[in-house]
């Protein structure tokens, strides 16, 4: 499912912007998620508050596709200080159930990581989502806590080259979740925005691509954080684009 897109300007719950910047190497440094209960100390009782995922793209190579569409079927998320005991690996939200091509053993199934699978699979086009461009892609009801990072569960990419013929792979480094590695909170009654930076770069002169987290891009906002401005609405609505005020 498309859903529409929007400025980060626009966002509608726009709460000052907490950046996390990371090294290079803290970018392809492990690929997983999923959050399993509330975790002692971290996690607060039963008190929810809402994760709000969008997705944009920051120059890489997106300037060689015509269209580059990324299919996400899920997150996983990550409590600091780790997991429940009582609460097994591979909890899911929803009745839904890892990837079928994620080994039991892998990282991608480590203690104490949530996944979330969505209702339906999101599209999302990177060529639409630059220049500050972000695209609506999940809301979830979690844990209040601290969270280590976000992951995105990316199932399948097609891209097609400026010069009409088709990229000749597309991928994540390893086929591995897409790991963004932005600490965030989710606070009571409230919404956290955290924006997933990521962009294709081309893999010398074979026509491949690897798909690779913008720390950089990366942003996280707090909902309380927050004054609106006139031009903002205070809430957020899945797939809906929101209209200035004149």
């Amino acid at each position: 499912m498309r859903q529409d897109t929007m400025s980060k300007q626009d966002i509608p719950m726009t709460a000052s912007r907490r950046r996390y910047l990371q090294v290079t190497g803290g970018l392809a440094a492990g690929t997983t998620i999923g959050l399993a209960g509330c975790v002692e100390e971290q996690l607060v009782g039963t008190a929810k508050g809402t994760l709000v995922t969008h997705v944009t793209d920051q120059p890489g190579d997106i300037a060689d596709f015509e269209s580059c569409i990324v299919t996400i079927d899920g997150i996983w998320v990550k409590p600091a200080g780790g997991a429940d005991p009582d609460t097994p690996a591979n909890t899911t939200e929803n009745q839904g159930s890892p990837p079928e091509n994620t080994p039991a053993n892998s990282p991608e199934q480590g203690v104490g990581r949530r996944y979330i699978e969505f209702e339906e699979p999101q599209e999302a086009d990177l060529v639409l989502l630059q220049d500050g461009e972000t695209q609506l892609i999940d809301e979830s009801e979690l844990d209040v806590g601290e969270y280590q990072f976000l992951q995105l569960d990316i199932s399948e990419v097609d891209g097609v080259l400026t010069d009409g013929s088709e990229a000749v792979e597309i991928d994540t480094p390893g086929n591995a979740p897409l790991q963004f590695q932005a600490a965030f909170e989710i606070r009571e009654s409230q919404q956290t925005v955290f924006i997933a930076d990521f962009t294709p770069i081309r893999r010398g002169q074979t026509g491949r691509y690897h798909l690779h987290p913008v720390a950089q891009g990366t942003e996280v906002i707090y909902e309380d954080e927050h004054t609106p401005t006139p031009e903002q609405t205070p809430t957020l609505t899945p797939g809906e684009t929101p209209t200035p005020e004149d």
